[in-house]
């Protein structure tokens, strides 16, 4: 009999099998020490030129964005095992499906930018840190990877590479000041404005690949996508789901207005501002709508 590619290996019960919370602790501490750095240089090649990354900082509407641009690329419906089959990330690049012209793929990564040799086109997908250190906290929490409140933890945050992926605004800079971002072949895409049209946010993504799908498709795959459509989608198969909450989140916009303190707030600009305003993002002491929808980074 042969197997489905999409199947996960089942235990006796019948449900996916998932790593341990004990492997999951481990896995996260040894990817923040020195063994990580010659995994990420094993890691980096076999790329193709024809390639197009998606790069974003945990937590800023990837998976969303992964499952919309999967049913934009195939035309079928998503799904977490289908979606990571096909788009596979780096490290599992070489088993990702050759969606766009002259196979080329489509591949996903949570890293800092690397160098010109590793990358040659990408997709820089950004959203509001404050809103970003809320999700992680919930998340990171949920997963025992977290003992603390939300005062220490944005600290924590803004200090050392939460994820392993260095803080937010370290891994912001090392796109934006890259050599890619001279050219033409990074496009930065705001998770807020892709929120707000995200027909013509992903039009602009699938044009940037090389691909021009038409509305109708577009329009689909942004409704079969939608936040309660992927909690649907997780309740199937929970192969990311924490045990004490779930893997895909509300995906709002500006709701640290109101989830952090003066205080937070004071403390993330602090660190993050420069990065922030760069981007186009008010600060705290500006009213909202001061925010600027269109500039230079962005277009």
């Amino acid at each position: 009999m042969t197997q489905d590619p999409n199947q996960k290996p089942e235990t006796s019960n019948g449900k996916p099998r998932r790593p341990t919370t004990a492997m999951r602790k481990l896995r996260r501490k040894l990817s923040r020490t020195a063994l990580r750095l010659p995994l990420i240089w094993y890691r980096h090649h076999g790329f193709r030129p024809e390639d197009v990354f998606f790069a974003t900082y945990p937590r800023s509407g990837t998976t969303w964005s992964r499952h919309t641009l999967f049913e934009i690329l195939t035309g079928q419906k998503s799904g977490f095992r289908i979606v990571d089959t096909y788009l596979c990330g780096v490290g599992k690049h070489h088993e990702g499906k050759p969606l766009l012209t002259g196979g080329g793929r489509v591949i996903p990564t949570h890293e800092q930018y690397r160098s010109w040799k590793h990358y040659h086109k990408a997709i820089y997908l950004v959203r509001d840190v404050r809103d970003v250190v809320l999700s992680e906290f919930v998340y990171l929490t949920n997963l025992e990877f977290f003992h603390g409140d939300q005062d220490k933890f944005v600290k924590h945050f803004l200090t050392t590479p939460v994820s392993g992926f260095g803080p937010w605004q370290k891994h912001v800079s090392s796109w934006l000041d890259s050599p890619l971002a001279a050219t033409p072949n990074l496009l930065v895409v705001r998770f807020e404005d892709l929120k707000r049209d995200p027909v013509a946010g992903f039009t602009r993504m699938a044009n940037f690949m090389g691909i021009s799908p038409s509305p109708e498709l577009i329009q689909q795959a942004v409704a079969n996508s939608s936040v309660e459509k992927m909690r649907e989608k997780e309740l199937r198969e929970p192969v990311k789901a924490s045990v004490k909450g779930r893997f895909v989140g509300a995906g709002l916009a500006q709701g640290w207005r109101t989830k952090l303190t003066p205080g937070q707030v004071r403390l993330i600009e602090q660190y993050a501002g420069p990065a922030l305003v760069r981007l186009g993002y008010s600060l705290s002491d500006q009213p909202a709508e001061a925010e600027r929808q269109a500039n230079p980074v962005l277009a």
